[in-house]
């Protein structure tokens, strides 16, 4: 029974060995994924810091563009003041505009001192503007002078005038019997403007 006491210390001897060992080598690897780990955690943060100034960085811009489009906005109320101001003082409306826009431009003639051979109107809807679109077709006769007076009043009246075609008749003769210097020019205009509907 001695032998198999000294046997079985032994045995528990080499146990506790093996046992201690293989403690020692769990606490190694322990430390040594400890280490791995405060490493990664160590580049992680430097990571983190990058991506935290990135999105640092980006906030900044975007708030940039949300200030930047908040004062646009805010232009555009203007813009859409201005517009609506224009609407409702430039344009006359079809029930009553062309009986003003004749009036108009037969007074302009008249201060230019040129012969007009009466407007001819086209009215045309603009799709989606609650507009119309009136052409306006007109001869007017004079000396140099008042054709440019009279193209004047037309920049400087009270309603609004696009002037889309000046043709000067190519015949002067048919005017007056020579082109001399103060010789009458024909001069046909086409002008738009617009109605509210």
């Amino acid at each position: 029974m001695v032998r198999d006491d000294l046997t079985m210390n032994m045995s528990w001897q080499l146990l506790k060995q093996v046992i201690i060992a293989a403690l020692v080598v769990l606490l190694v690897a322990d430390l040594g994924l400890l280490y791995v780990r405060w490493e990664n955690s160590r580049e992680n943060e430097a990571a983190m810091r990058a991506e935290r100034d990135r999105l640092e960085l980006t906030a900044k811009a975007l708030k940039g563009d949300v200030a930047r489009a908040q004062r646009i906005r805010e232009s555009m109320s203007g813009v859409t003041k201005e517009y609506d101001a224009f609407y409702k003082t430039d344009f006359e409306s079809t029930s009553d505009g062309y009986s003003k826009i004749e009036a108009d431009l037969d007074a302009i003639a008249v201060k230019a001192s040129v012969k007009s051979s009466g407007a001819a109107f086209e009215q045309k809807e603009v799709k989606g503007r609650g507009v119309e679109e009136i052409r306006i077709s007109d001869t007017v006769e004079g000396d140099y002078s008042s054709i440019i007076k009279f193209i004047s009043g037309l920049e400087q009246s009270r309603y609004f005038y696009l002037l889309s075609e000046l043709k000067l008749d190519s015949d002067l003769s048919a005017v007056q019997g020579s082109a001399s210097p103060g010789a009458l020019i024909r001069l046909h205009l086409e002008l738009r403007t617009y109605f509210k509907s």
